[in-house]
């Protein structure tokens, strides 16, 4: 009987001593909002949610977080996207919501992060609109953005003959800011827009779509749609044998649509990437772990990578002020922070949410240049961040103004 008081005494000592972490952890709940089942899951779905618990795996015991990772699958449907993104920000302890491919439903759930004081960080998410009219302090936009995309797209091809222009736009608010974008770029330029038509999310027939574009005699079919339609596109595009006819740059053109389509179609297509990966050992490092989890031993894109790289950092920002429920003030946090991660390496988020880095221009390789199946890209140039994004002044944002 005499023993157990001293028990109790080194126990407490035990607690004592340890490190605080250890006892008082920041909890974080991460929820991951894409296309787990539709055109745009293999672009984000899966591999999205894989990047996210990576970065949890690598960053969170160190910083002192207890993170959790959940994902849900929007069905590109606004209503269930938006649906789930409040059922778990007010009910279920989901302190940010990230990937959202799909730009209404981002637009969505970035008015009910501002609402309900908590985060939202696009990485599938294309609008510019997140950092321009529609900006909140409670959003991050990290990989790209439709302003990027559609300027430096339109001027590389440009610049390589590309004067007259047809869009096939997907018509939805992604498919439309990516045309007026690059629109603007071209008649900037002195090149010439002859027309447009709008494809449906999820069209399987490209063939009426196609034939209006040839009718209208351009240099340039531009195809303004993403994911599993952009893949369908090039494909029926090479079975019109217009691939070798036309220029045919495809804005969100990545790895996955290149092993899809095949580089004998896809060969000398433009894509315009911050991070591809077989760039270097950090690259295909992270990339090598990604494919060992994923279910059809995948390689990660741009926007999986993006994941990584917008959890690390928004890990960082939550450890740094040892409390994740004001989401206000960990987006604060996460623009104050330089960032920093192996995948992007080091970069800036600017005061309207636009996470600023290096751009690289692609061109996808003739099948005699590849090694293997996921060796489908080569570096053509770099576009630095300052350069590559809308300038600061120029997007419209509120927050710009209080400056």
């Amino acid at each position: 009987m005499k023993s157990k008081p001293k028990l109790i005494h080194a126990a407490a000592l035990l607690l004592a001593l340890a490190p605080a972490a250890a006892l008082a952890q920041t909890k974080v709940k991460i929820g991951v909002l894409n296309d787990q089942s539709g055109v745009y899951a293999d672009d984000q779905g899966i591999g999205s949610v894989i990047a996210a618990q990576l970065a949890v795996e690598d960053y969170a015991k160190k910083l002192g977080v207890d993170a959790e990772v959940i994902a849900g699958d929007h069905q590109n449907k606004v209503d269930i996207g938006t649906g789930i993104a409040r059922r778990w920000l007010e009910n279920e302890g989901v302190d940010v919501v990230m990937d959202v491919p799909n730009s209404a439903i981002a637009l969505g759930v970035n008015t009910i992060a501002k609402d309900l004081n908590k985060v939202f960080i696009g990485s599938g998410a294309g609008t510019a609109a997140l950092t321009g009219a529609a900006c909140t302090p409670n959003t991050v936009h990290w990989t790209y953005d439709t302003w990027e995309l559609g300027h430096s797209i339109a001027r590389a091809v440009y610049e390589r003959g590309g004067k007259k222009w047809f869009f096939i736009t997907a018509d939805y608010v992604f498919g439309k800011d990516l045309e007026a974008n690059a629109s603007d770029e071209v008649k900037a330029l002195g090149g010439e827009v002859v027309g447009f038509v709008r494809a449906p999310l999820g069209t399987s027939d490209y063939s009426s779509l196609l034939v209006q574009a040839q009718a209208a005699k351009p240099d340039v079919i531009a195809l303004a749609v993403a994911g599993g339609d952009l893949t369908n596109a090039i494909k029926q595009a090479s079975e019109f044998g217009m691939t070798g006819k036309y220029k045919m740059p495809s804005f969100v053109f990545n790895p996955n649509n290149a092993r899809a389509v095949g580089l004998q179609t896809s060969q000398g297509i433009l894509a315009v990437n911050p991070w591809y990966w077989d760039s270097n050992d950090a690259n295909r490092a992270f990339s090598k772990r990604y494919a060992e989890r994923h279910p059809r031993k995948m390689m990660p894109n741009d926007m999986q990578a993006g994941m990584y790289s917008a959890t690390v950092h928004y890990l960082k920002a939550v450890a740094a002020l040892n409390d994740a429920k004001d989401g206000k003030a960990v987006v604060a946090k996460m623009k104050e922070m330089p960032t920093d991660d192996p995948l992007f390496g080091q970069g800036t988020i600017r005061v309207d949410g636009r996470k600023i880095h290096p751009v690289t221009l692609f061109e996808v390789k003739k099948p005699s240049e590849s090694k293997g199946e996921w060796d489908n890209f080569k570096p053509l140039g770099q576009v630095p961040g300052d350069k590559a994004f809308r300038p600061l002044a120029a997007g419209g944002c509120p927050l710009v103004k209080t400056q």
